[in-house]
């Protein structure tokens, strides 16, 4: 036991950040709990594309334990990773399901994203990309993309319907099961998280599951138990025929959008959290965590899943007390052993995985607190951004427009020349790109 303590301690300076092992094993264990739900909302948002439900469950699983595994053993940081939410939507929800592109080339199109990143990572040119982007264009990505998901939950959960006659958005039916599980679980999540009890999320859904039982939403497996599904129906179906495309490209942006300021707010936010930035707010050696996301939305794809990154679930850990690379590790052994659990995680309905999705959604949507008003030339863009992803149900036409808007409204105020090159190379591919999704 000395000897392990030891070999551990050395291995993640756990002295050196004065922690235990005993405190980065519960933070691991807190990890995985704040992120568990993950297991079931990846799976149902990809299969709501068609992809097999049980090959993605078990892919998402894989990139979580081998990406967290990366991220505590290379870098020794408390970052867990996993797929995000955005870009499972992007590619079950947009792309797949309402574009009906097929999923082999949308998830090519995530990979040439995540080969993007880590082209950009290798090089060290994410500073440059960061000053392109107008920074309330990022702040409005979060809230778009917040807006989206939550009305997604809203949608698997039955609460809204749309109009037959108006086409307009309506209140659902809620006297249907729908609804009534999925309020019970978003009850049960909002009270232990305002009481800070780490997994709220995962059991607002297990609330919801239990209470769609006696209604019939919940159909229980034979077993809980079971090997884990086959890689077959997901693995390497990349298909880069139709990713090299004009209509495709805000596509590629948006998950490299996603990917990329998820990893630098989670990394400088959560690393803040823990201790571990300088003076100057900066994270010595970003550039580790940096390529270990990279890595895992370039090569994710490969078995289906799309934009992994640095899971902002990982502050439930830092609140724990995880201080080091030991903390990503321990929940990636309890990721492993969720495989053997699939029947259970297979079992539970989308209107038990709606309330994650409208927190989720909901928190999100916090960033748009940031955008300033008084110029309009800088509150104009990131708005219609969110409207237009609202109004076209597609996140792609959202940020095309909101950066296209951008551009316009700059030249309009006189301020072309505050606009960079790479901004105005870009609207055209984009302007052209919004044209076509408007007029077909």
């Amino acid at each position: 036991m000395t000897r392990l303590h030891t070999l551990l301690d050395r291995r993640f300076a756990l002295s050196a950040r004065e922690t235990t092992i005993g405190r980065e094993m519960m933070a691991g264990l807190t990890s995985f709990l704040a992120a568990a739900y993950l297991i079931v909302v990846i799976p149902s948002l990809l299969s709501t594309g068609g992809m097999d439900r049980g090959a993605a469950t078990t892919a998402a699983i894989l990139v979580m334990a081998l990406g967290s595994i990366a991220m505590g053993v290379y870098a020794n940081l408390p970052f867990i990773v996993g797929p995000g939410i955005g870009g499972s939507v992007i590619l079950g929800v947009t792309l797949a399901h309402t574009e009906h592109v097929p999923l082999a080339t949308g998830l090519a199109i995530a990979m040439t994203s995540g080969v993007l990143f880590l082209v950009l990572t290798l090089t060290g040119a994410r500073e440059l990309v960061v000053k392109m982007i107008p920074p309330q264009i990022k702040l409005g990505l979060g809230a778009s993309i917040g807006l989206f998901i939550a009305m997604l939950g809203c949608r698997d959960a039955g609460m809204v319907a749309v109009n037959a006659k108006t086409m307009a958005l309506k209140l659902g039916d809620f006297s249907q099961p729908g609804p009534v599980v999925a309020l019970i679980g978003l009850a049960v999540a909002l009270a232990l998280q305002a009481r800070k009890i780490p997994g709220a999320v995962l059991a607002g859904i297990a609330a919801a599951a239990l209470a769609g039982i006696p209604l019939g939403l919940t159909k229980l497996p034979p077993s809980l138990f079971s090997l884990p599904h086959g890689l077959g129906p997901v693995a390497l179906q990349v298909d880069f025929a139709g990713a090299f495309s004009l209509a495709a490209l805000p596509y590629v942006f948006a998950f490299f959008a996603g990917e990329f300021f998820s990893t630098l707010g989670t990394t400088l936010a959560i690393g803040a959290k823990a201790g571990l930035t300088d003076a100057q707010g900066n994270l010595p050696g970003i550039e580790r965590p940096f390529l270990v996301d990279s890595l895992a939305a370039a090569v994710g794809p490969l078995i289906g899943i799309p934009a992994g990154t640095a899971l902002v679930e990982s502050a439930a850990g830092v609140e724990a007390g995880g201080r080091t690379g030991l903390t990503p590790v321990t929940a990636a052994a309890l990721f492993l052993g969720a495989l053997c659990l699939l029947p259970l995680a297979m079992a539970i309905p989308k209107q038990a995985t709606a309330p994650a999705l409208i927190l989720i959604g909901v928190s999100m949507l916090g960033t748009i607190r940031h955008l300033r008003g008084e110029d309009v030339t800088d509150l104009f863009p990131a708005i219609a951004m969110v409207l237009l992803t609202l109004i076209s149900n597609s996140f792609g036409t959202g940020i095309a427009g909101g950066l296209l808007v951008h551009v316009i409204v700059q030249v309009l105020a006189g301020k072309a020349r505050e606009i960079p090159l790479g901004l105005f190379i870009l609207a055209i591919p984009l302007g052209y790109y919004f044209y076509t999704a408007a007029t077909h």
